[in-house]
């Protein structure tokens, strides 16, 4: 038995990164897996991923910020495995600009993929889970940059505290359905996408502020995913698992001290 045996799990932005490796974590532990993303391609590679190991799993296309494409992931996932038990909101994008350079369009962009998406999810699955009565799980992906200032990213760190907030929000609404709501705020992660940002560079300078001087991988916030899902963390809502190598809470000064040793 898998700790997610029986259960039925939601990934957006599940065709990629982070949220490919949640959706097979979820999958090895059990649970039956509907991946929710734009990319058709990725989606179907991680269903076959999945099917390989025997477990269930299908793929919608769809856009995260989009009532309609929404409320059809949800209805199909429900179609084909017959309840939700859980949801990851995983999906978002990034836009580079300083906040001057920002255009308003860019703006409601990032808002719509990042944060709405956010909303909409959590809406429609949790009334699936209030009106199925067994409880649930909520699980909202947003970054240390929900609290850290990201410079020229001024719309994407809006949006995830965006996130953080809403989230403690829906935890205190969905309590008394035996519903929880919890964030994960991922650090510096290896994904398809960021592998080319992290020059010899970047990681010199990323590691002079991250404790552990390392980079972590998909999988890693994955299982952070797993306790969330599971019974495990039923006494637990409304909160943040960080998980970043200790830059957050590192407040050293890189190579100075306030006193000789």
């Amino acid at each position: 038995m898998g700790k997610l045996t029986g259960k039925t799990a939601i990934v957006t932005g599940g065709a990629a990164g982070i949220g490919a490796a949640i959706a097979n974590v979820f999958a090895q532990e059990g649970a039956s897996v509907c991946i929710a993303d734009k990319n058709e391609d990725g989606g179907r590679r991680v269903v076959q991923a999945i099917e390989a190991i025997g477990a269930n799993a299908i793929f919608v296309q769809a856009d995260a910020g989009s009532v309609s494409d929404v409320k059809r992931y949800i209805g199909e996932t429900r179609a084909a495995f017959g309840a939700i038990h859980i949801m990851v909101n995983n999906a978002a994008v990034i836009h580079q600009a300083n906040v001057v350079d920002t255009d308003e369009g860019d703006w409601d962009r990032i808002l719509r993929n990042n944060l709405t998406s956010v909303f909409l999810g959590c809406k429609y699955a949790a009334r699936e889970m209030i009106m199925q009565n067994q409880g649930g799980r909520i699980i909202n992906i947003s970054s240390i940059h929900a609290t850290l200032s990201e410079p020229a990213c001024g719309a994407y760190t809006a949006a995830k505290g965006g996130v953080e907030s809403f989230t403690r929000t829906l935890a205190t609404e969905v309590a008394p359905h035996k519903i929880t709501a919890n964030i994960i705020a991922p650090g510096a992660t290896y994904t398809e996408l960021t592998i080319p940002m992290y020059t010899p560079a970047v990681k010199e300078a990323l590691f002079k502020r991250v404790p552990l001087q390392d980079i972590a991988q998909p999988e890693e916030i994955a299982h952070a995913a797993l306790y969330l899902a599971s019974d495990e963390s039923r006494y637990m809502t409304g909160s943040t698992l960080t998980i970043d190598g200790g830059y957050v809470m590192d407040g050293s000064l890189p190579n100075a001290a306030y006193w000789e040793s």
